[in-house]
């Protein structure tokens, strides 16, 4: 059993690592938390596409990279997708630092389920980083460890996505007290906002500019 610990911290360390970095997933994972808002779907959908991402890299990068090689135009598509969604939900979050009626707590217009989940999918699926991450570099170093020790590593990545994801959903309560003004909420969406912003422009200099 000890020898299936090495690739198990490889790959909590590695998923860490990545994970962490500021990004449209975890921002909207953040919101969620604070307005109490399907946090452990949303935990379970995030963590559950991180590991199957991450297991398709470790079982087959190279024919998942020389897919994507082969068709540009596809990941051209993708970006540009992503960076339209992104700048939608960037444009959304900065009205929202406009409306008095939306930067509470127990606010109107709470998502529902499905509209949480598929927010939250187009968030992963939409955005070429995600594959970049999961599939391909998390995918190379997976696939250099040995076929038996493989599924440690992926269940090491997985374990660390689903633990980042619940601290972030579960430990946003934390700052509730905070986010009970409205200006904290401002600042949070204004942040938000920029963030998502910026993210879509980098997708879309990248897509026209390959």
């Amino acid at each position: 059993m000890t020898h299936l610990l090495p690739p198990f911290a490889a790959g909590f360390a590695l998923s860490a690592a990545l994970i962490v970095a500021i990004g449209a997933q975890n921002l909207f994972v953040l919101r969620q938390g604070l307005r109490g808002e399907h946090v452990g779907a949303l935990v379970l959908f995030f963590g559950l596409s991180d590991a199957l991402l991450i297991a398709a890299g470790v079982g087959g990068v190279g024919g998942v990279g020389a897919f994507l090689s082969a068709a540009p135009q596809l990941t051209t598509i993708l970006a540009l997708g992503g960076a339209a969604f992104l700048a939608w939900y960037g444009i959304a979050a900065l009205r929202r630092t406009a409306s008095p009626g939306a930067v509470s707590v127990g606010a109107a217009g709470a998502l529902s389920l499905g509209r949480a989940v598929a927010t939250g999918a187009a968030f992963t699926f939409l955005n070429p980083h995600v594959y970049l991450d999961t599939v391909l570099l998390m995918g190379t170093a997976g696939s250099a460890q040995p076929e038996a020790l493989r599924p440690a590593f992926v269940l090491g990545a997985a374990s660390a996505s689903f633990a980042w994801f619940a601290a972030l959903g579960y430990g946003a309560r934390l700052l509730q007290p905070v986010f009970t003004r409205p200006a904290a909420w401002r600042v949070l969406d204004a942040c938000v906002g920029i963030v998502m912003l910026s993210l879509a422009a980098s997708l879309a200099a990248g897509a026209l500019l390959r």
